[in-house]
């Protein structure tokens, strides 16, 4: 797992996918997506996030890093505008 310093924040992308009922997959077009991620850590700066917070960060902003075929976006916590509450 990646640890995040500072004010860093570690996500991944929720993607949504829409499914016939034959199981054939519709792609979205991702300028219509709002940038939703799931927190997976937290650096020692960030205040007010926790792991699995739901988030709407901004598009195009961070880093996105592949590791053990996991894809990560590594954020500043200023970048995150809201968290989704259930």
């Amino acid at each position: 797992m990646l640890r995040p310093l500072e004010d860093y924040v570690v996500l991944v992308s929720k993607k949504e996918e829409k499914t016939t009922q034959s199981g054939i997959i519709l792609s979205t077009e991702e300028k219509d997506k709002p940038a939703i991620g799931v927190v997976r850590s937290t650096g020692p700066k960030v205040e007010n996030l926790k792991v699995d917070d739901e988030v709407i960060y901004q598009t195009y902003s961070g880093t996105k890093v592949k590791l053990e075929g996991q894809e990560y976006l590594i954020i500043q916590a200023k970048n995150i505008l809201a968290v989704i509450e259930k």
